[in-house]
């Protein structure tokens, strides 16, 4: 596999369809980080609520490395399999599907709090 721009946007979106098709776990995923900073970050500072504000951030910009990774075998797998055009088309297929799935999830939730 070539780093090319192909094979980078290839794996932004993969990345980005595991994220949306998997975001109970991506949620997960981020409160655990989440709590891993907040606990080191009353570990080393006297007045942790300053830090506490950075930890979110944080934690949803870490959160994401997974994905990524996942990604990446992904558009691999794809490429190996199918040819390098391949990718990009069955990215954005999976981002499609995947954002899909998130908005029937979130009405599925609302309908059950009516």
């Amino acid at each position: 596999m070539k780093l090319n721009a192909a094979s980078i946007a290839g794996v932004g979106l993969w990345s980005l369809a595991l994220y949306l098709g998997f975001s109970p776990l991506s949620e997960a995923v981020m409160e655990q980080i989440d709590r891993l900073l907040k606990s080191i970050a009353s570990r080393i500072s006297p007045e942790p609520q300053r830090l506490f504000e950075l930890t979110a951030l944080l934690a949803s910009l870490l959160s994401v490395i997974p994905f990524l990774i996942v990604g990446g075998l992904c558009n691999f797998g794809v490429e190996a399999s199918l040819g390098g055009s391949w990718p990009i088309s069955t990215g954005i297929l999976a981002c499609i599907g995947g954002g899909v799935y998130e908005l029937g999830r979130r009405d599925g939730q609302a309908a059950k709090g009516r």
